[in-house]
C-alpha cells in the first residue's frame, strides 16, 4: 500500500472513530489533510534522518503516525485507552511495522525507557506546555521537535527560569505557529 492510500485510509478511520470519541476538534475534520497531515508532515523537513522518534501524548496519531507513514521508526506514548485502541487499529490497518505503541503515562515510559541504538528525539503536537514537557523528559537530554502555537516565546521564557537549553523556531508552513527545536537541555 503506497503512502497516498495510507493517508486516505487514515482519514477514513479518523472520521469513523471521531463519531464515537473526541480524537480531534470536529471543525478540523473539514480539512484533515491540511490541518493534521500536512501540519505533522512538516517535521519531516527538519528531523534528522535515521533517528527513532518518541511521540508524546500521541492522541489521534499526530505527528507520530504521520511520521511512521513517512518512514521513521516511531513509538507513540498515550495514556488514554480509547486513543490507544485507535492507534492500534491504525498500525494494523495501515500496515506500519515501524510503529510501536506504549499504553501508559509518560512518566512510566521515561522511567523505563528502553535502550535505543541511536539517540531518539521527542515529538509532540498539542500535548503540554514546554516547561511541562521538559519536566517529563528533560533528564533524558534527547532533542525535542515540537509543533507549537504562536505563543511559543512565552513558553520558552517560562521554561528558561528552570532549564537551560538552546532553541530554534521555524515558522509553520500550515498555520501561525512554529516548529520548535529544543536541544542541549540542562
Amino acid at each position: 500500500m503506497n503512502n497516498k492510500v495510507k493517508f486516505e485510509q487514515y482519514e477514513s478511520l479518523l472520521r469513523q472513530w471521531s463519531k464515537r470519541m473526541n480524537l480531534v476538534a470536529p471543525s478540523t475534520l473539514n480539512d484533515v489533510a491540511g490541518r493534521h497531515f500536512a501540519d505533522s508532515a512538516q517535521l519531516a523537513d527538519v528531523l534528522p534522518h535515521g533517528v527513532d522518534i518518541i511521540d508524546l501524548g500521541s492522541g489521534a496519531g499526530f505527528p507520530g503516525v504521520v511520521l511512521a507513514i513517512l518512514g521513521w521508526n516511531v513509538t507513540c506514548v498515550e495514556s488514554i485507552g480509547k486513543k490507544v485502541a485507535f492507534l492500534t487499529e491504525l498500525k494494523k490497518q495501515l500496515d506500519l511495522p515501524n510503529l510501536q505503541i506504549f499504553h501508559g503515562r509518560l512518566e512510566n515510559f521515561i522511567e523505563n525507557i528502553r535502550y535505543y541504538e541511536k539517540q531518539p528525539v521527542f515529538t509532540a503536537r498539542a500535548f503540554a506546555s514546554l516547561i511541562k514537557i521538559l519536566d517529563y523528559v528533560g533528564k533524558t537530554k534527547y532533542r525535542l521537535f515540537l509543533l507549537k502555537g504562536r505563543e511559543v516565546m512565552a513558553e520558552i521564557n517560562e521554561a528558561k527560569h528552570k532549564y537551560k537549553f538552546k532553541y530554534e523556531l521555524i515558522p509553520s508552513k500550515t498555520g501561525d505557529g512554529f516548529i520548535t527545536i529544543i536541544s542541549d537541555i540542562k
